[in-house]
């Protein structure tokens, strides 16, 4: 009865550990089976398309430099350039040769109100492109006129407007309480700009808009008409037409503001004023004259 009751209980121990495996097996691949079913199909391939045509704008980015060279005439060591300012004003600029201010450049700024409202002038640096980063006007106000949508990292300032003068392109940030629509058609059609024959850029206002004469300020900033050579990051010269100069001179944003090393001096009527290496500006104040015409 032992021996078979032995036989017996080594019976059940074999079935049971068979089943047991059989189980485990099939709790393991129980997931597994309902993991492959439940994925997902891979996805069909997209059909091919063809390349999108280049963003017509983007196609007419207009890169030319917003600047004038116009080479001086070689004196000794000195260079000599006839320069006209944004009001018309002529001038003679005596400088040293090795300073190269006609490679860097120069480029009209003049302030101005609009029915009271002051605005500023300006030829941007980098040409219409720093303006229109190849994207299309809010609004054509004339046909040399547009304006254009608030730039990033201008702060308080608002939408531009962009002149068209010949080669020259002018832009007026709009800041503060904007102009209105009226305003902005006013400012259009009554800011005219001709060029010389020696390529600078001459305005003329009329309607609701004067230009600052030289000596005016705004905010302490001389806001007359002025040349400026160079800019962007580098080193630059402003040369600011200003009546009694000794007494009225005060240094120019765009060369104070700059946050860095900056020096002035007056030439008669004209201030000079400089940014840039400690040598550059010694020899801008040593060396450069101006004598109005």
């Amino acid at each position: 009865m032992a021996d078979q009751f032995d036989v017996i209980e080594v019976g059940e121990r074999g079935r049971r550990r068979w089943v047991g495996l059989v189980v485990v097996l099939a709790l393991l691949l129980i997931p597994v089976v309902g993991l492959l079913a439940s994925r997902d199909p891979p996805p069909e391939p997209l059909p091919a398309t063809a390349t999108p045509e280049p963003i017509r704008s983007l196609t007419r980015l207009d890169n030319s430099p917003n600047i004038l060279n116009e080479p001086g005439v070689r004196k000794g060591d000195d260079e000599v350039a006839q320069v006209v300012f944004p009001n018309g004003a002529r001038a003679e600029v005596r400088y040293p040769a090795e300073l190269d201010l006609d490679a860097m450049g120069s480029r009209p700024f003049v302030g101005g109100w609009v029915d009271g409202r002051f605005r500023q002038f300006t030829a941007p640096y980098g040409g219409e492109v720093e303006i229109t980063r190849g994207g299309q006007p809010i609004r054509n106000y004339t046909p040399n006129v547009t304006l254009w949508p608030r730039q990033a990292g201008t702060g308080f300032y608002g939408q531009v407007l962009l002149f068209a003068f010949g080669p020259w392109r002018l832009v007026m940030y709009d800041r503060g309480e904007g102009l209105t629509f009226d305003q902005r058609m006013d400012l259009a059609r009554n800011l005219k700009g001709r060029v010389t024959k020696g390529g600078y850029l001459v305005l003329s206002d009329g309607g609701g808009v004067r230009l600052a004469s030289p000596g005016d300020t705004a905010m302490g900033d001389p806001v007359g008409p002025q040349l400026w050579f160079g800019g962007g990051a580098g080193r630059m010269v402003a040369l600011v037409p200003t009546p009694d100069c000794v007494k009225k001179a005060r240094m120019p944003g765009v060369i104070g503001g700059r946050g860095r090393p900056s020096d002035m001096v007056c030439r008669g009527d004209v201030l000079v004023a400089v940014t840039g290496a400690g040598s550059f500006r010694d020899k801008v104040i040593s060396g450069v004259r101006v004598t109005m015409k």
